[in-house]
């Protein structure tokens, strides 16, 4: 089908030498023609023999196609970094840096660096926009990664943290990690995430019970007495559906991941999940969204 992710063949014969990612870099940021900021004159610029950058015909002066990039001061080869992310966009449950450090060769340190930073361009591709709006469903949890939380604490508790998840049915998905889930909190991150005049879908959880004086309408689901879904439709099923793949693909892939780390994991998640319908352009976002 042509919405397949691409193949490894595919990406080998489209990135087949250090130069291809760099051209690709260029004509991405710049195109195969642009005003030069030196001298103001529209021209092409010819790669510089031994240098990541290019030059203007006219003046001479030089772009740098990596500058702003997750791969701008790095001595590790673009092809590399190209592979990882195209790891990234391919895999379901993430990449491990060690499986990164025995392909590419590298040293741990560096493919823990390299799987950080894009985990971090995926969550800043995706954004951070409002779900929901009128005539739409969101549904609404929370979970512990890590272990276990008892009473209603602060989000972090040691290596442990609470993250809200918030789905649209059929739609977008958003996570992060909260510092605390009572009442105001809680609150101050709904109205940061989810347009008024949302349909909101929850259990029965003390700190959304006073959304439906606040712009919502809120439809709660007992799990208490063992419902999986409620009146005029409530249930959390989606979400919980994304917290048991989350917490498999972590378990199964990092087996432990840090409470300070944990919101770069749940952004990549995130950009995954919300690209799943497109898989064949996940990599070539990712590829366009570098800021000149």
């Amino acid at each position: 089908m042509a919405n397949k992710a691409s193949t490894l063949r595919q990406f080998q014969a489209r990135f087949p030498t250090e130069d291809s990612c760099l051209e690709h870099l260029k004509q991405t940021r710049f195109g195969e023609r642009h005003d030069c900021e030196k001298c103001d004159r529209e021209a092409k610029f010819y790669r510089v023999k031994g240098r990541r950058s290019y030059a203007c015909e006219h003046c001479g002066a030089q772009i740098y196609p990596t500058a702003g990039t997750p791969f701008d001061r790095t001595r590790t080869p673009l092809r590399d970094w190209f592979f990882v992310m195209f790891q990234f966009c391919t895999s379901r449950n993430g990449v491990a840096a060690k499986e990164v450090e025995r392909q590419l060769g590298v040293t741990y340190k560096t493919a823990w660096r390299m799987c950080h930073m894009i985990r971090e361009y995926m969550g800043a591709v995706d954004g951070d926009d409002f779900l929901g709006g009128a005539g739409t469903v969101v549904e609404i949890d929370e979970t512990i990664m890590g272990g276990s939380i008892s009473g209603k604490g602060s989000g972090y508790m040691g290596n442990k943290a609470v993250v809200v998840g918030i789905k649209e049915r059929g739609g977008k998905l958003a996570m992060r990690v909260v510092d605390s889930r009572t009442r105001g909190p809680m609150e101050a991150h709904i109205h940061a995430s989810i347009r008024p005049g949302t349909t909101i879908s929850s259990d029965e959880f003390g700190s959304y019970r006073f959304l439906s004086q606040q712009g919502y309408r809120h439809i709660t689901v007992s799990h208490k007495q063992g419902q999986r879904v409620g009146k005029f439709g409530a249930t959390t099923n989606g979400i919980e559906g994304v917290w048991a793949a989350l917490k498999r693909g972590i378990n199964g892939t990092h087996v432990h991941v840090s409470a300070k780390h944990l919101p770069k994991y749940l952004a990549e998640f995130e950009y995954r999940h919300n690209m799943r319908h497109l898989p064949h352009l996940m990599l070539d976002r990712l590829m366009v969204s570098f800021s000149r």
